[in-house]
């Protein structure tokens, strides 16, 4: 049986924008991952009549409801009670989940529990309970009326441990069928050109299907199945991987790969090469996004943001004359940024980023969005020349970063840095 859900997150602070709401986001990955299909996702404020307004709808077109929030101790954690209410559940005490609470104060928090944290032992009647091992508040499920309810604590680390926990293995047991998707990740292609390159393919799939999502320079291709078993998925989905990579060349970095940077450190890894950064208008992010991963000391030797003029001289060794004739944002002088990189910490690669992120020209009239990737090797210098146009500052230093990472990606990889 195929099941639909709605996800509810419960919270005023994420209606004003104060937080972000991933835990929709890890919910709804993890249940395409047991074959549930999820329609909808609502925010709604602590008010009780709103609440019950948005429980009333999801009833109505979803048959599993999950929320997150509101299962605090505090007078405005009403999830439990409004929920209750609506489905006609009483809620009863746990005298056994009231003392884990007790002892999880008295051992984590140091003190006695407050009088206030009882309501959170409160559950409804006759529900499956979800221990909750990293924090004060259980979560649990029940069926009424043909829907399944579940409610998830709002703290993103409890949600997701109980996620993992309880609410995976619950939802496995309800559901006949299993999604499965691989990302096929590209870089090079804007999602328009990639979308008009596979527009007849797309259009025929259903299962397995193909979707396109866009990030900064980047596309991503999900191919998804929907199957009864993992095994059967796979092997529908194992020929359009294929098929994709194959005919997108050198365009794919990887498969299920997070990122470039990842990409890049795994080539290293595997060459047993090491790379170093000079940066101006990046400021640092190249470097950023490799130190972020586990293991970057193995593949990483440093890097200079050499944002004055001066440093990238007196730090670098970029030539006074150089910079007098070409200016800091030119091809010679990415080339001889890269190059001093690579000298001054012994690295077999370095990679380099000059340009103008904005939002004004520099002090020679180069516009805004012109940026140049230098790398330097054993075997020779080289340089790309990117023109991003007049984009916000971020925006553009995000796609420079990555396309540092493609060079070099490119240089270990054995293909041409040009995207041409």
């Amino acid at each position: 049986m195929s099941h639909t859900a709605e996800i509810i997150a419960v919270g005023t602070e994420l209606l004003l924008g104060n937080i972000v709401n991933t835990n929709a986001r890890d919910i709804s990955q993890a249940l395409s991952a047991v074959g549930v299909n999820v329609f909808w996702h609502t925010v709604v404020g602590d008010n009780p009549q709103r609440l019950k307004e948005a429980l009333d709808i999801a009833r109505r077109r979803a048959d599993i409801i999950i929320t997150t929030g509101g299962l605090g101790p505090t007078y405005d954690d009403l999830t439990k009670q409004t929920i209750c209410e609506a489905f006609g559940k009483p809620l009863v005490l746990h005298p056994d989940i009231l003392e884990t609470i007790r002892v999880y104060f008295e051992k984590n928090v140091h003190m006695k529990m407050p009088s206030n944290n009882v309501q959170q032992a409160e559950l409804p009647k006759g529900c499956t309970v979800f221990d909750n091992s990293v924090g004060t508040a259980p979560g649990c499920a029940f069926e009424a009326d043909g829907v399944h309810v579940l409610m998830l604590p709002g703290p993103p680390f409890e949600m997701l441990t109980m996620l993992k926990n309880h609410v995976v293995p619950y939802l496995r047991r309800l559901s006949s069928e299993v999604i499965v998707s691989h990302d096929i990740m590209t870089f090079g292609l804007g999602e328009s050109p990639m979308e008009e390159l596979l527009r007849e393919k797309m259009s025929h799939m259903e299962n397995p299907s193909l979707a396109t999502y866009a990030k900064p320079s980047e596309v991503r291709l999900r191919a998804t199945a929907k199957a009864a078993s993992q095994e059967e998925a796979e092997a529908m989905l194992a020929p359009v991987v294929k098929e994709v990579t194959d005919f997108l060349g050198d365009y794919v970095y990887g498969v299920d790969v997070p990122g470039l940077e990842n990409a890049c450190m795994a080539l290293l890894k595997e060459r047993g090469l090491t790379f170093a950064t000079a940066e101006s208008c990046t400021g640092g992010r190249v470097a950023e996004r490799i130190t972020a991963l586990p293991g970057a000391s193995a593949v990483y030797r440093g890097g200079v943001v050499s944002y004055w003029t001066g440093v990238k001289a007196d730090v670098l060794g970029v030539p006074a004359e150089m910079l007098d004739t070409y200016g800091a944002v030119s091809e010679q002088t990415a080339k001889a940024m890269a190059q001093g990189a690579r000298r001054i910490t012994g690295a077999d690669i370095a990679v380099s980023v000059t340009g103008v992120a904005g939002p004004d020209p520099d002090e020679r009239g180069v516009p805004v969005g012109i940026v140049y990737i230098g790398l330097a090797t054993p075997e020779g210098t080289f340089c790309r020349p990117c023109d991003f146009g007049k984009r916000r500052r971020d925006r553009i230093q995000d796609l420079a970063s990555n396309h540092a990472f493609d060079v070099l990606r490119r240089c270990l990889t054995g293909l041409p840095i040009s995207l041409s």
